[in-house]
């Protein structure tokens, strides 16, 4: 087995998507290219490597690491977002609310901001407490905007979304997204659009009530004290790195696989050609991986941490 594939994603459409991923290399027979959808072993939006093979099929559980067999599936997803329009106001439950009422696994996820246009932003938990009923009474008469804390952003800030925190991404947006490998949403308002045929978008608002901390977003990446690492949890550990004029070299051990998505610049990873948009997967015990650059490069990794590294 090689050390390092380069990925193919899966591309989405979503109504709300615009097309600045075409200038991370991104295709689509679509007009809009809304998700790029890179380290994905996810029904329905596997990633391909070179020889036409999805990740599922390409790399079987003992590629994934030691820190990986507590999950009963691959337990991470990463892909780009470009918002043209903003998203739904949703929320995604806990393991053990989707466990208990889905049969599946909720979701915890983590967003990097690579673009965003002037007054472009997030909105994520409320600006001030509330309870169920007048949140409730908001989301039916159409004033639960009014609720949402808005933040400003620019490219290279970093948010933490746990379960259960409402939150919105904003049109003008370029996101690279790193989560839980699951695709349980359950939107609580859409603004009244309507899909492709017609209908108004499907609203979960009894379920969403359900999970939903009606209270004020925590900054929280879930690290501390590292220069390097700018998010952490159970399920993925991230790290940005900045190169310029200069290499650098990362060890993949037996514990975990590595990806390596490039966020901004170009150089090399291990002879081949990377740049904006590229992303590579590295199964464990792959040795050591270098990177180069003759100018300036961007690099978001991702990994399975320990249980006991988890903060």
């Amino acid at each position: 087995m090689k050390k390092l594939y380069r990925l193919t994603p899966a591309t989405k459409d979503n109504l709300w998507g615009g097309n600045k991923l075409r200038a991370y290399g991104k295709d689509s027979a679509s007009d809009r290219i809304a998700e790029s959808w890179e380290l994905s072993f996810t029904k329905g939006g596997e990633a391909k490597i070179e020889d036409g093979r999805t990740t599922v099929e390409a790399f079987p559980r003992e590629c994934w690491g030691e820190n990986c067999q507590r999950f009963e599936f691959f337990p991470t997803l990463t892909k780009f977002i470009d918002a043209r329009e903003r998203l739904s106001v949703q929320v995604h439950p806990s393991d053990d609310y989707a466990l208990k009422n889905e049969g599946q696994y909720g979701k915890t996820e983590m967003w990097y901001v690579v673009e965003a246009d002037e007054g472009a932003g997030l909105y994520m938990g409320l600006k001030a407490r509330a309870d169920k009923d007048s949140f409730g009474a908001a989301v039916l008469d159409g004033s639960v905007e009014e609720l949402l804390d808005f933040k400003a952003v620019k490219a290279g800030d970093v948010f933490f979304i746990p379960s259960g925190t409402i939150h919105a991404i904003g049109a003008g947006c370029v996101i690279f997204e790193i989560q839980q490998n699951s695709t349980l949403t359950y939107r609580l308002y859409d603004y009244m659009r309507r899909d492709a045929q017609g209908n108004l978008r499907e609203l979960h608002i009894d379920k969403a009530m359900e999970v939903s901390l009606l209270e004020p977003y925590k900054a929280d990446t879930r690290v501390k004290n590292s220069p390097e690492i700018i998010g952490s949890c159970e399920y993925f550990e991230t790290a940005k790195y900045k190169l310029n004029f200069t290499n650098r070299s990362f060890g993949v051990d037996s514990s975990s696989f590595l990806s390596v998505t490039c966020v901004g610049g170009e150089g090399e990873i291990e002879g081949e050609k990377i740049r904006k948009g590229d992303s590579f997967f590295c199964p464990a015990g792959a040795g050591e991986i270098t990177v180069s650059t003759d100018a300036e490069l961007e690099i978001i990794t991702v990994r399975v941490p320990k249980s006991s590294e988890v903060e």
